[in-house]
Order: structure tokens, then sequence, then C-alpha cells
């Protein structure tokens, strides 16, 4: 049997999605094997004279995988773009059969497989190829994180919308604190995002200061209040028992 996969996305880019990912996958690794992907990254700075993707490693890191980084994140990309822009001003385009590679091969090892996209759901890899198709593609459940700021109940619901007319399964959506201290939209977007939907909420992460500098213990204490139902938070499944 495969291992379940979850594709962690966002109602858009900057709202905390690696933060929460690299929390899940903390928190999950406790428990079951965990695997992580991030199929394309962009923005990446050059190291030691190749691109070097910091949310995948984030990530790698946070879930204890041994996995190699051409593995975790096989499209890396020097320019702050969508995916397939960057990828078409480099010359390097994405193939849909390679990040199915990448994933299976992860997945041959794993109980959980954590796919973070890049901004939303939407956000295209290739010309015909957004994170909404890549996850219909490998059956992949569907986290959002919600930047709580102004415009966020917009933007959730369309994200949801979106996930819902695609046929995507839902696991529910996390609000995740942008900055310190408070403003009224952030005070009453909890309350007005549960009554707009029936999605559930999984949870709150707090503002946290140098979030990338978080130790793993410190990301799985965030991680464990969001593994709740349907999120998968038992014993080590029967898959890895053999």
């Amino acid at each position: 049997m495969t291992a379940r996969g979850i594709l962690v996305t966002g109602t858009d880019t900057g709202v905390g999605k690696t933060l929460v990912g690299c929390a899940l996958a903390a928190a999950l690794s406790e428990r079951l094997r965990v695997a992580v992907l991030k199929p394309a990254e962009t923005g990446c700075a050059k190291v030691g004279g190749e691109l070097r993707p910091e949310d995948a490693v984030r990530l790698r890191d946070a879930s204890g995988s041994a996995a190699s980084l051409d593995l975790v994140c096989p499209y890396r990309y020097a320019e702050p773009l969508a995916p397939s822009v960057a990828a078409e001003r480099a010359g390097r385009p994405i193939s849909p059969a390679r990040l199915r590679d990448c994933y299976e091969t992860l997945a041959r090892d794993a109980d959980v497989v954590l796919v973070e996209s890049a901004g939303g759901l939407l956000v295209p890899l290739a010309p015909r190829l957004s994170f909404a198709d890549l996850a219909a593609s490998l059956a992949l459940e569907v986290v959002v994180v919600v930047g709580s700021r102004l415009g966020a109940l917009n933007q959730t619901l369309l994200t949801l919308e979106c996930a819902e007319r695609r046929g995507l399964a839902i696991l529910g959506y996390v609000l995740n604190e942008l900055s310190e201290g408070t403003d009224l939209a952030r005070e009453t977007n909890p309350a007005a995002l549960a009554a707009l939907t029936r999605v559930p909420c999984l949870g709150s992460v707090p503002f946290v200061a140098n979030a990338h500098r978080l130790s793993r213990a410190d990301l799985a204490a965030i991680g464990r209040p969001l593994l709740r139902p349907p999120l998968p938070v038992g014993e080590r499944s029967a898959r890895s028992a053999g």
C-alpha cells in the first residue's frame, strides 16, 4: 500500500506554509515515517555554486528524512517567480513525470508524504499543470494555510471552493498569525470563517519570530495541536508494519 499524501497549500504566498508544513512534519514524525516533497522552489540563492532550496531543507530537517535534496526538491530556480515562469526563463521546464517519480520514490518508505506548494492551488508548475492538478493526479488531500489578515475570508473561501470544484479532499485549514499584536480583522477571522464554511479549522499558529531557526522539538510542539482527525494522528500504520 502507498503512503498517505497531503498537500500543504496556502491562500497566497508568504502566509506561512513552510512553518506549518515543518510543524506538521516534526509532529507526525514522532509517530509515523514522514517524507516531504517541495516540487519546485524559486528564489533560491547560490551556495557553493548550487541553488539551495531553503524551504525544502527546512522541511526535510523537520521530518527527519534522509532523502536527497534532488529527490525532495527536484526543481530549483534563482528568480522569485511562479515555478512555470521561472522554469521557462531558465530553460529548464518542469516534467510532471519526474514529479510523480519523486513522489512515488518517497512514498515507498513513508507512511505520510507532505507536499508543499509554491503559493496557492492554481500556481502553475507547467503550462497545463497547477498544484491543484498535481494534487488530483497524486490523490493528495489538502491542508490550506490561511494568513490571518484583512482579506483572508475571500482568499480562504476562493481556495476552498477551487479545491471542492476539482474534487480534492480537504482535510481542513490552519490559521497562521503573520505578525505580532492584533487587529480587528485578525480577531474576527476565526469566528467568521467558522460561520462561512463547514471545512474544519485544524487550529491556529501564533506569530513566531525567526521561524526558520526553530528546533525540530519546537516545531513539533507547534504541530501537535494540529494533529486531530481527519489528519493522520494514529500510531504507525499497518502499511509500515509490513
